[in-house]
C-alpha cells in the first residue's frame, strides 16, 4: 500500500513538473516576442497618458508599427526620463522610443537607430512677455526645462536660474504665471499646446538647432539595431510612418527628402 502511495505521488510530481515546465516555456517564449519600448509618458504629443491612463502618441505608434513590422508584440512602457538609459542597460526594456535626441555623450553609453524624426529646441516665453526673442536674451533669467535634457545644456552658457522639471507641459504651464521666464524645449511640444489653446505662450525667434531623435538599444544588442532599422525603412516606405506623422504633426517630421530614399 506504501508503495502505491509513493507510485501516485511521483506520478502527480512528474505531471504538474510537465505543466509547470510548459507554463514556463510559454511564458518564455511570449516574453521574447515582446517589443518593450519605453519612455516618459510625459512629453504630448510624442508619448504621454489620457485620462483613462491609456498611454498614447507619436512615439507609441511608431512603436506598434514597428513591432507590427518585426512580428512582435508592442509593449510601451514608461520610466522617468533622467534614468532610461539606466533602465535600458537593466534590460528592462528592449529600446528607448521617447523622442531621445543622439548626442555623442549618448553614443558613448547606447547604440541609435538610424533618426525616426528630426526636430529644433525653441524658446517659449507667456503671450505678454516682450523681453525675449533670442538666445542672448535669456541672460540672468529663469528659464525652464526638462531634467537630463540637452536642452538643459543649450542654457547652461546664458544663465544660471535654471528650473528643472519632470515634464515639458508642467514647465510651459509655469510661463503664464511667472514662475519662469521662459522655457526651452522640442518646437512641436510647445506649438502643439498653443493649437490646443491651453496656455498663453508663443515662440520666441527662431529654432535654437536641428536635433535627430534616434531609438536608443544596448550597446551589446547589435541584432535588434539591425530588426529596428530594417522595421523603420519598411514603415517609411509604406507610407506608414507618414500617415502617422500627418496625424500628429500635420507633416512628415522626418522630412521628404527620406520618402525617396
Amino acid at each position: 500500500m506504501k508503495k502505491k502511495i509513493l507510485t501516485v505521488f511521483a506520478t502527480i510530481t512528474l505531471c504538474v513538473s510537465f505543466i509547470l515546465g510548459a507554463c514556463s516555456k510559454e511564458t518564455s517564449t511570449n516574453e521574447g516576442n515582446e517589443f518593450r519600448y519605453a519612455m516618459s509618458g510625459l512629453y504630448k504629443p510624442f508619448n504621454f497618458k489620457e485620462n483613462d491612463g491609456k498611454l498614447v502618441g507619436f512615439d507609441v505608434e511608431i512603436g506598434e508599427a514597428l513591432a507590427k513590422k518585426m512580428g512582435m508584440k508592442p509593449v510601451p512602457v514608461t520610466n522617468p526620463w533622467e534614468t532610461l538609459i539606466q533602465g535600458l542597460k537593466a534590460k528592462k526594456y528592449d529600446v528607448i522610443l521617447g523622442s531621445m535626441a543622439i548626442t555623442e555623450d549618448r553614443l558613448k553609453a547606447v547604440n541609435f537607430t538610424n533618426p525616426y524624426y528630426r526636430s529644433g529646441a525653441q524658446i517659449f516665453v507667456a503671450k505678454k512677455n516682450n523681453s525675449i526673442s533670442s538666445v542672448e536674451d535669456l541672460k540672468g533669467k529663469k528659464i525652464g526645462v526638462v531634467k537630463a535634457s540637452t536642452f538643459k545644456t543649450l542654457v547652461e552658457k546664458h544663465t544660471d536660474q535654471i528650473t528643472e522639471y519632470d515634464s515639458d507641459i508642467t514647465a510651459l504651464m509655469d510661463l503664464e504665471p511667472g514662475r519662469v521666464d521662459a522655457v526651452i524645449t522640442d518646437q512641436m511640444v510647445g506649438l502643439r499646446m498653443i493649437k490646443e489653446g491651453k496656455s498663453n505662450i508663443k515662440e520666441a525667434g527662431k529654432p535654437l538647432n536641428l536635433e535627430e531623435m534616434g531609438i536608443a538599444i544596448r550597446k551589446d544588442d547589435k541584432e535588434m539595431v539591425k530588426k529596428v532599422n530594417k522595421a523603420l525603412e519598411e514603415i517609411i516606405k509604406d507610407g506608414t510612418y507618414e500617415k502617422i506623422s500627418k496625424k500628429w504633426f500635420g507633416k512628415n517630421i522626418l522630412g521628404e527628402e527620406e520618402k525617396t530614399k
